[in-house]
């Protein structure tokens, strides 16, 4: 049978440390963001594994639109901060906009874009954009 952790008791992945990165914001910078997040889900899965196969696509497909955009709308760096929830993971991407994003229409006659806003949305549980006098956070949160 089994049994609920007492609120003393730290659940397996909670062993995990968080994933900060930082990056400069060139294009590369992306595929980075994608590689770091791919280990810290890795360490994750191993503790405790996804319960549903396609969490991990779609955290990785955020994370892609969250650092794709930050590349080519917010000039200079950007960090990645991802860490285990009870039921998910927190991403947390800061740039250094202030612009808060905003969904634009696609257009496939001019090449798509347009969607990644909305695929963020759809994909997360909760999310919100703090911004500050600097820039932003965009927090975004994900079933796991």
């Amino acid at each position: 049978m089994a049994t609920e952790p007492h609120w003393s008791e730290k659940l397996p992945s909670d062993e995990i440390e968080k994933c900060h990165v930082t990056f400069d914001g060139e294009l590369g910078d992306v595929t980075g963001a994608r590689l770091a997040a791919e280990e810290f889900l890795s360490a994750v899965a191993r503790a405790a594994p996804p319960t549903a196969p396609e969490h991990w696509d779609d955290i990785l497909l955020v994370v892609n639109e969250l650092a794709a955009n930050a590349v080519q709308y917010a000039p200079g760096p950007f960090a990645l901060t991802m860490r285990r929830t009870f039921d998910g993971v927190h991403v947390t991407v800061r740039d250094t906009s202030t612009t808060p994003p905003a969904p634009r229409p696609f257009h496939p006659s001019k090449g798509g874009g347009g969607i990644g806003w909305h695929l963020v949305h759809t994909l997360c549980t909760q999310v919100s954009v703090v911004v500050q006098d600097d820039g932003k956070d965009v927090h975004v949160f994900l079933p796991w």
